[in-house]
């Protein structure tokens, strides 16, 4: 059986022993799509700290784990795929042959329409080479200035602290990670970032990036909507991604905002499969259909799929849990499931603004369906836990309304 997966990252690696593990003899081909060994870009900070070299973010450190695995790896870009005749085409021309292939090609950074975007000074922070870009140039006392206070920005925010730069976050929302906090957990983040010497202007927009004139002492002129320009020797764009589902335009592969997907992680050609930041998937919590972009998902859809692809579906995907944690300079903060709440749900808040504490739980009826927290780094798996299961609390439930610490014991309870 000839197999090819495209896509390098932790779903199509993952993917890869999974199908090596369930059949010894089969032809497995990884097409990375970049020059790099496959990476994580979840490294990339403790490159950017200089904790680690590049060969620390690769996902395998062994230099033969593929090779060991009788997994052959090329490094090129898929242009096309042609599905009737089950083959996939390479940039450089050569054609590939598949019985059954993935697609885990992941999601790439978005940019904003803004002139001076492209400058020489301008970087996203997604792949190795950006974050190569940015240690050259993000040395001590330098200004920069980074658009977007999400997810991808809070992860390399305390990375660019560390190198000693001057640093100006520019969010468009009127808070912090607003795709994973309420108004008060993102501002008690905000407050707890300048606390720590980050200028952060939310509500606030980069309307264009020029380059300085010669009397001005920085190479870059940041204009905003609101505030005077800022100078900058460097500007990071971390304003979001998109599934990587352009090179499908003209194919038989159906897509959306990622390739469409069911509860096997098949396409709608019985051949092609997907997983990953660019498969639109089941959410566990609404049943919806939609594209995660989170690692934690990546890894399950990775797995399921290999198993699909080898077993003829025999294993059914019931959704992934949306879940997120970040480390912001040594405050951590989460959520999982529908943190947000839902129309006739209930919450329960715990509150200490002076030690940057939060914890709000969300309900429907007895059961827990969401949660988000700040400071509070105990019962992350029993939390899981209690959404995974659907776990009716009963008595528990008007315990938790009262003091939403007690998850442990009403996990326990539920033994």
């Amino acid at each position: 059986m000839q197999y090819i997966i495209v896509g390098a990252g932790p779903s199509g690696v993952i993917a890869c022993e999974t199908i090596r593990k369930l059949n010894q003899s089969a032809q497995i081909t990884l097409i990375t799509g970049q020059s790099e060994p496959p990476y994580s870009r979840m490294a990339i900070p403790y490159f950017l700290e200089e904790k680690i070299t590049e060969s620390g973010t690769h996902l395998r450190h062994n230099s033969e784990h593929f090779s060991s695995l009788g997994i052959i790896v090329i490094n090129e870009k898929v242009n096309a795929i042609e599905t009737s005749k089950n083959f996939v085409r390479l940039a450089d021309g050569t054609e590939l042959g598949y019985e059954k292939l993935l697609l885990a090609t992941g999601a790439q950074a978005v940019s904003p329409p803004i002139d001076g975007i492209h400058l020489d000074n301008v970087h996203n922070c997604w792949t190795l080479e950006d974050a190569r870009n940015i240690a050259s140039k993000a040395v001590a006392g330098s200004s920069v200035v980074l658009m977007g206070a999400g997810f991808i920005g809070c992860i390399i925010l305390e990375s660019l602290l560390k190198r000693g730069v001057n640093l100006t976050i520019v969010e468009m929302g009127d808070r912090m990670v607003p795709r994973m906090m309420d108004d008060t957990a993102g501002g008690l983040l905000k407050s707890w970032c300048e606390s720590k010497g980050v200028r952060i202007l939310t509500s606030e927009q980069v309307t264009s990036i020029n380059d300085a004139d010669s009397s001005d002492q920085k190479p870059l002129k940041v204009n905003l909507k609101n505030s005077p320009a800022l100078p900058a020797d460097l500007v990071i764009c971390a304003t979001g991604v998109k599934s990587n589902i352009d090179f499908l335009k003209g194919s038989d592969i159906a897509f959306d905002q990622g390739i469409i997907v069911n509860e096997f992680l098949q396409t709608n050609i019985d051949n092609v499969y997907a997983s990953g930041d660019v498969a639109q998937g089941l959410d566990f919590s609404d049943q919806s259909w939609h594209v995660q972009a989170i690692q934690p998902t990546a890894v399950e859809h990775g797995r399921i799929a290999a198993i699909n692809m080898v077993q003829n579906n025999s294993c059914k995907h019931h959704g992934s849990i949306n879940m997120n944690i970040l480390d912001t300079m040594g405050l951590i903060s989460t959520s999982f499931g529908q943190w947000m709440g839902i129309e006739g749900g209930q919450e329960s808040i715990l509150l200490d603004k002076k030690n940057f504490r939060y914890l709000n739980l969300q309900f429907k009826e007895d059961c827990l369906v969401g949660i988000s927290s700040l400071g509070h780094t105990q019962n992350i798996g029993v939390v899981r836990g209690l959404i995974r299961g659907k776990v009716k609390l009963g008595a528990w439930k008007e315990r938790l309304m009262k003091d939403p610490s007690r998850l442990m014991e009403a996990y326990l309870a539920s033994l």
